[in-house]
């Protein structure tokens, strides 16, 4: 019988990737995403689709606003950064940081491990090919796995340690890409864009910058559509 794992799902391309290594490696994922108040819900409706096909147990999107707070052009009137080449995302945290996000949604995909009786929680996070965010880090999910196996009924009365895998952690967006192909993840499923028009992606923000170049170091067509793409 396979073991249940929460899974962040943003409905992106390495939230779905690590669906399918949660998969791969015998667990029965439970989805989670969130309505956080974000710019545009497509990445939802892109979450929805990838849980259907690839048949997850269950799949909750969680409302919650950090819009209250602002602080990030994902959730508040801040521009969203275009045009920037690889130096330029290396220098300091963008604005489409949002404060404590990942935190928060780990959070929450405890609590929701401690009721489905999940050990293991998988995130997506990069600290590779990734705009700079401190929650992205090694030391940041060695740290929450830490505080959660000193934070929980199930870790403290169970028979074994909550685990929060990140099998992303290392992996260029090139390497990424590829695994998920191994896997054969459908990427047009997927969005990765932090500033879409009608749905399409705009090519030139951070992400779709890092994603467009993961595909062309593996020699692949990104299949979802885009407004412009760099040359």
């Amino acid at each position: 019988m396979s073991m249940p794992a929460i899974v962040l799902l943003s409905g992106g391309l390495d939230s779905t990737t690590t669906l399918a290594i949660a998969k791969r490696q015998g667990f029965l994922p439970y989805a989670l995403s969130f309505s956080y108040g974000q710019r545009h819900s497509v990445e939802l409706e892109a979450a929805k689709k990838v849980a259907e096909r690839m048949g997850v147990a269950r799949h909750i999107v969680a409302d919650i606003d950090l819009r209250v707070f602002g602080g990030s052009a994902l959730t508040d009137d801040i521009a969203v950064p275009k045009g920037r080449d690889e130096e330029q995302m290396a220098g300091e945290i963008p604005p489409t940081y949002v404060p404590g996000r990942n935190t928060i949604f780990l959070s929450f995909a405890l609590a929701y491990a401690e009721v489905v009786g999940a050990r293991d929680v998988f995130t997506g996070v990069n600290a590779v090919d990734y705009s700079g965010y401190p929650d992205c880090r090694p030391e940041y999910i060695e740290a929450y796995e830490a505080m959660a196996n000193l934070a929980t009924k199930s870790a403290i009365e169970g028979d074994g340690r909550i685990r929060v895998h990140a099998p992303l952690i290392d992996m260029t967006k090139a390497d990424i890409i590829r695994t998920g192909i191994d896997l054969g993840v459908d990427y047009s499923l997927t969005t990765s864009c932090y500033d879409p028009v009608d749905g399409v992606s705009c090519g030139t923000c951070d992400t779709c910058v890092l994603r467009l170049k993961g595909f062309h170091e593996v020699g692949a067509k990104d299949p979802v559509r885009y407004l412009a793409v760099p040359a």
